[in-house]
């Protein structure tokens, strides 16, 4: 895997800097034994964790030499496999534990994200489906270590949303999350459904990186700021009051409206969240060509044609079409346990260079 190739030249320069630190002339510099201590510190996590993850290699072909050995008995090969199992679940996570390190060592993939989850093709169904999939990324933060909160929605009649707007928060949230972007396709018999028959409804999923004001610079004589009254689920006080925020970026025709807070303050301040993430995708994907090509891709026409997962309600299969990966735990992909997607496309990307 091209990632752990990445982790070798950590571990190579981590013996380095302990050699280093155990060089007699260096305890004289103290500006250079600063420099190297917090760069050993830095690489310290690294280094530990490839040497369990060599280990559990070692002991995983160990295991597997044990359960090809036909002269063995079948109490000896019946250990043998649930001691495979074990290890190939703590060498997954080890392997998730660096490549988070990994993650969090580059200044884009540690950054926030803005999470876009719309309906697409397939009316009220393709809503419900947009709900479930925010509950689902709601536990895989959770799960995760990161904190999610909803900065905007839209609901439809059925209970499920037009739209949903997030933030996830957290060292390494894009790094784990950017694989998420694109058409999400569902089969399933709706809940309204008389007959028992399948459906297939779509859902776009975006995912961009929270922007800092550094990272862009937006000016007040650039935006168009209106205020109206809150529609929909909220009560009284937030339906009665004009609390609700359209916030319009003239140069680039940017609209992001906000609702779901009774504060207009509240709502104009995640309103200019969202649209400095909308702004740095869009300049970013500018600068670079291959990021508006990615950029395309993820967002999509929402289109059941245009997928990069598939989840089959019936058969309990979610398939992810990039990689060719299918798990048969429905249930547990929903309920947020997606890692096994995520990793294999970090791995994937990391393969591709």
């Amino acid at each position: 895997m091209r990632f752990l190739k990445k982790v070798e030249d950590k571990v190579r320069r981590f013996e380095e800097v302990r050699k280093n630190l155990e060089d007699p002339s260096i305890s004289q510099d103290q500006a250079k034994l600063r420099d190297f201590g917090k760069e050993f510190r830095a690489l310290e996590p690294v280094s530990r964790l490839y040497r369990a993850y060599l280990k559990a290699q070692s002991e995983l072909e160990e295991a597997q030499k044990i359960l090809a050995d036909k002269t063995q008995s079948a109490d000896i090969v019946a250990l043998a496999g649930e001691e495979l199992q074990s290890l190939e679940t703590r060498k997954r996570k080890i392997t998730h534990d660096l490549e988070t390190l990994l993650i969090q060592d580059d200044p884009m993939l540690a950054k926030n994200v803005i999470l876009e989850i719309r309906a697409g093709t397939g009316g009220l169904e393709a809503g419900l489906f947009a709900a479930d999939l925010f509950r689902m990324y709601t536990k895989f933060a959770q799960s995760s270590g990161f904190k999610l909160e909803a900065l905007s929605s839209s609901p439809n009649e059925a209970g499920g949303f037009k739209e949903i707007i997030a933030s996830v928060t957290g060292p390494g949230a894009y790094g784990r999350f950017k694989y998420e972007s694109g058409t999400h396709r569902v089969q399933r018999v709706p809940a309204t459904e008389a007959s028992g028959r399948i459906h297939t409804s779509a859902v776009t999923v975006a995912i961009m990186p929270e922007a800092e004001e550094v990272d862009v610079e937006i000016k007040t004589e650039d935006l168009r700021i209106d205020v109206f009254r809150s529609g929909g689920p909220g009560g009284q006080s937030v339906n009665t009051t004009d609390s609700a925020v359209r916030v319009t970026h003239v140069p680039s025709g940017l609209v992001v409206s906000c609702q779901d807070e009774k504060s207009q303050l509240k709502n104009k301040q995640k309103a200019l969240k969202i649209l400095r993430a909308r702004l740095f995708d869009k300049m970013t994907s500018e600068r670079n060509a291959q990021m508006a090509r990615q950029r395309k891709e993820q967002v999509g026409s929402g289109d059941r044609s245009e997928k990069i997962r598939t989840y089959n309600f019936p058969d309990r299969r979610v398939t992810d079409h990039r990689v060719g990966l299918t798990i048969y735990n429905l249930e547990n992909v929903m309920e947020g346990e997606i890692g096994e997607f995520v990793d294999a496309l970090f791995e994937a990307e990391w393969e591709k260079g």
